[in-house]
């Protein structure tokens, strides 16, 4: 059974409540992206304080020593924005 799957300039996306995951396990690092704030504009909850963290997926790295770098952003898209230039980066070894 094929799932569909969100895809980002080339790399899957995933939500799980507040959390977004960008890039692939299969991949050296991925980027975490968690919603901190929200606020309401009609019926739709917009996201106004973003955390951003690179993160290494290797199994064998304990998790506090998993994050490569981390920041905050003042919404999704910035947010986005700095972990795929982030991820990119990482991916090519810069």
């Amino acid at each position: 059974m094929a799932e569909n799957i969100l895809m980002y300039k080339g790399h899957p996306l995933m939500r799980k409540d507040n959390l977004i995951y960008y890039g692939s396990m299969a991949d050296s690092h991925i980027v975490m992206l968690q919603v901190l704030e929200t606020k309401k504009v009609g019926e739709a909850d917009i996201a106004t304080r973003v955390s951003v963290q690179l993160q290494l997926t290797d199994p064998s790295v304990k998790s506090r020593d998993r994050v490569v770098k981390k920041g905050e952003k003042p919404g999704l898209y910035t947010a986005l924005d700095f972990g795929c230039v982030w991820l990119e980066r990482a991916l090519a070894g810069k």
